[in-house]
């Protein structure tokens, strides 16, 4: 067995077939770029070089990485395919046991593999691409930061994986509130790859952050042709609605979801919590959207039993509470008082904060507002464990204040207010809600 170049990191990679590693080195860039469709260019690689041992382990790792549970055994073939190569470097070797241990549920060991791989090879982008989704999944802002900026400096000047790694340090940036940085980096990296749609969604959070949501849209639209078709469409498009929610463009809000965020054959979870998080929004602020709820609780119910990333879990709950199937939501409380008995990193997250919210979001739908704000209040802070980013965690901020006021807890709700509007003092829905809380009109 030769070994040959992947040229685009200057890694060398155990493989026999020149195309194949062409076809490998595609499903990379579209795996960093979020493009579609890298699964596709991976089968084909593995059918070029059926001893292709880093096509097995990136395929496994794209699908486990989705948090689908249904992909779970097609991950784990997959990967374990992969395992009957005996012919491998250490860093192949190492990249097989981290993926290992992220289907095993073991993410902080497969994020501690990663990080072992990157001190060596600072330009093995799987790696950082790996570890640096583990760390938004895992709630862990520091290193979403700090992990890509140990490896700039020894990273080639004008590479492409330069861009993509600037990408990815501005998206960090930003959830650590360096805006002016994230700003600069995001926009530098989409003129190093213009189709990157992760940096393109980094900036799309810098806006909605400083609230700055008619340059939000802009640069949205500006890209448009660059992320639609792109594996995060549905999450920009999610964005873009964020920024119509600030000015209560609600019909703006409902033509988003219809056209481009509930797509009505899609299954995939990603997607399904953009959907449940932008209608729980608009649940909160009082508008009505017809029978959506329902649609969405229909396509959420066979995930219930699957209990295999808390965040999900909740976003779940959110339809079924949504819905107004609380039989459903009911079953979804039962299966993570399951889980939150695990000893599994799941279900310490489920117990700290999974569990805790879905009774909150429950309470909440059934009217006990007062209970919701019991539930929400002493984990408000906590949640970031549970992962995901500051603008899709507001969900649950804004649940906590639209239930204190809901309670009668006026003082809670105006505090709230009042820490809302130092972040974006130019909010014009914080400051409408701000009024309503205080009596002026």
């Amino acid at each position: 067995m030769k070994m040959g170049l992947l040229h685009q990191f200057g890694l060398r990679l155990t493989a026999s077939d020149r195309s194949a590693v062409g076809y490998f080195d595609s499903a990379v860039r579209r795996m960093l770029s979020f493009q579609r469709d890298p699964l596709a260019d991976l089968d084909r690689a593995i059918t070029a070089d059926p001893g292709f041992l880093m096509a097995y382990v990136l395929k496994a790792l794209i699908l486990g990485l989705s948090t689908e549970k249904s992909l779970l055994a097609d991950a784990q073939a997959t990967l374990s395919f992969g395992k009957r190569i005996v012919s491998a470097s250490s860093r192949e070797t190492k990249h097989v046991a981290a993926v290992e241990a992220w289907l095993g549920g073991r993410f902080s060991e497969a994020s501690a593999i990663w990080e072992n791989i990157l001190i060596e090879h600072p330009n093995d982008a799987i790696a950082m691409f790996a570890a640096h989704q583990g760390d938004f999944f895992l709630g862990l802002l520091g290193e979403l930061r700090d992990r890509v900026a140990r490896r700039l400096p020894d990273i080639e000047k004008g590479s492409a994986v330069e861009g993509y790694y600037w990408g990815m340090y501005a998206f960090g940036l930003e959830e650590n509130g360096d805006y002016a940085k994230a700003l600069d980096l995001g926009r530098r990296a989409v003129e190093r790859e213009k189709n990157d749609a992760w940096a393109i969604h980094a900036v799309a959070h810098v806006f909605e952050m400083t609230n700055r949501v008619d340059e939000g849209e802009q640069w949205l639209l500006t890209h448009a042709s660059d992320w639609v078709d792109s594996g995060l469409a549905v999450h920009i498009a999610w964005h873009l609605a964020l920024y119509y929610c600030d000015r209560q463009r609600w019909d703006r809000v409902l033509e988003l979801y219809d056209s481009h965020i509930r797509r009505p054959a899609s299954t995939v979870v990603m997607e399904l919590l953009d959907a449940s998080a932008l209608l729980w929004r608009l649940k909160i602020y009082g508008v009505d959207v017809g029978n959506r709820w329902q649609i969405l609780a229909d396509v959420w119910e066979p995930r219930i039993e699957e209990a295999w990333y808390a965040f999900n879990d909740m976003h779940a709950m959110m339809a079924f509470a949504g819905a107004g199937r609380f039989d459903l939501a009911q079953r979804l409380i039962r299966v993570l008082e399951r889980t939150a008995a695990t000893l599994t990193e799941n279900g310490t997250v489920t117990r700290a904060i999974g569990l805790p919210v879905s009774g909150a979001l429950l309470a909440y739908a059934e009217t006990r507002y007062t209970e919701a704000v019991m539930l929400l209040g002493p984990i408000r802070t906590l949640v970031v464990r549970a992962g995901g980013s500051h603008a899709q965690r507001d969900v649950l901020a804004q649940t906590l204040l639209s239930a204190a006021e809901k309670a009668g807890q006026i003082q809670l709700a105006r505090a709230l207010l009042n820490e809302r509007l130092a972040l974006r003092p130019i909010s014009s829905l914080n400051q409408a809600w701000m009024d309503r809380v205080t009596g002026v009109f």
